[in-house]
């Protein structure tokens, strides 16, 4: 039987799509990511202690079978920005020269920020500062801002506040309340409160008004210790557990709940893909986004 190029051509778009690696998703003006710690889906979704972060929940959309990478937190981390675990220790403090987000965003252009509550200034690079933890703060440990003027772009979330109210936010703002308020050290019922006086301000831009563009993405990093699903934690390379990851944004379906499994890897390539980055760093270039997040999709 001959195939025509046609024909040849057609299944290669297919197994493109199948596979999830060509699905095109609606570009984003901002892209908002917003971390938490160290709980598991159960603990945060059956629980009293965070109605506001469940509000958003029955409001937008939720990926119940999202799985972190492993423990403890800085690998996911690494996992979320540079598409691999640099490291497992979260005692590292090196500068690494690893291909990252950063990178990809400036061949493109695109502009970001990170900002770290309880930072202690502007451009700080060193280590842990209680209650501000690096291994939260990942854009700190890549050579492509400690070793250039970017540093500047590590923030204090005093600095988000101006921004949202100056309309001056980049198109990518990556955020780490300090370890009181992201339910690490403190109580799910303190990250509930820090996300509502926050939260709300940013859904009050024009940019998450109807007919809008931006997206807000609230995720957790880990799970308990003890919780390594979908494999035990005997097992080597052991996951993080089942974590709550929450899409906002006028693009995204309202009331939604994915039952796909996807892995911080994934949430990295969809955000490579919405700020329309020619790739997406390491393994996270050959997983699929998250499409089915998004109207339409």
């Amino acid at each position: 039987m001959t195939i025509s190029l046609k024909q040849l051509l057609r299944s290669f778009i297919v197994v493109l799509v199948l596979s999830g690696l060509a699905t095109a998703l609606p570009q984003a003006s901002k892209v908002i990511l917003v971390m938490e710690e160290n709980h598991s889906y159960e603990s945060v979704m059956n629980s009293s202690a965070m109605p506001y972060l469940k509000y958003l929940a029955s409001h937008y959309a939720v990926a119940s079978h999202y799985y972190a990478d492993g423990h403890p937190s800085i690998g996911n981390y690494f996992w979320l920005t540079a598409g691999r675990p640099i490291t497992w220790n979260d005692a590292y403090t090196a500068t690494t020269n690893t291909d990252n987000i950063v990178r990809d965003m400036l061949e493109k252009g695109v502009t970001w920020k990170a900002y770290a509550e309880s930072l202690p200034y502007t451009g700080y690079t060193g280590g842990n500062a209680y209650p501000y933890y690096k291994r939260h703060n990942p854009l700190a440990y890549f050579s492509d801002v400690a070793n250039s003027s970017l540093k500047y772009n590590l923030v204090s979330t005093s600095r988000l506040d101006t921004d949202i109210a100056n309309h001056t936010l980049p198109r990518l703002s990556f955020v780490t309340p300090n370890v009181l308020h992201d339910a690490h050290d403190g109580s799910l019922g303190a990250a509930d409160y820090w996300l509502q006086q926050h939260i709300k301000a940013i859904l009050s831009l024009p940019q998450f008004q109807p007919g809008g563009s931006g997206l807000l993405i609230i995720a957790f990093d880990e799970s308990f210790e003890s919780d390594c699903r979908p494999t035990s934690c005997s097992s080597t390379p052991h996951y993080g557990g089942r974590v709550v990851t929450l899409f906002i944004g006028p693009k995204v379906k309202n009331g939604y709940l994915s039952t796909k499994t996807y892995f911080h890897q994934n949430l990295l390539r969809t955000i490579a893909t919405v700020l329309g980055l020619n790739d997406a760093p390491a393994y996270a270039q050959s997983v699929c986004n998250r499409s089915d997040m998004f109207k339409g999709y």
